[in-house]
C-alpha cells in the first residue's frame, strides 16, 4: 500500500509541472482543447495508456536485473 501511495503521489507532482512552469500555455490549451475531435483525443488517450503500461512493464523487468 506504501508503494501505491508513493506512485500515486509522484503522478500529482509530475502532473502538477506544466501548472507550475507553464501556466499561461495551459490555460491557452484548456481553453483550446474543445476544437480537438473527440475522436482524437480518444485515439491520444490510447496511445498514452499504451506507453504508460510499457513503461510499466520496463520498470518491472529492468528492476530485476
Amino acid at each position: 500500500m506504501g508503494y501505491l501511495l508513493c506512485v500515486v503521489g509522484m503522478v500529482f507532482i509530475i502532473e502538477a509541472l506544466p501548472y507550475i512552469a507553464f501556466p499561461g500555455k495551459v490555460k491557452e490549451i484548456a481553453q483550446a482543447i474543445h476544437l480537438v475531435p473527440n475522436r482524437i483525443l480518444q485515439v491520444i488517450g490510447i496511445i498514452v495508456a499504451f506507453a504508460g503500461l510499457a513503461i510499466i512493464y520496463i520498470g518491472r523487468h529492468m528492476g530485476g536485473m
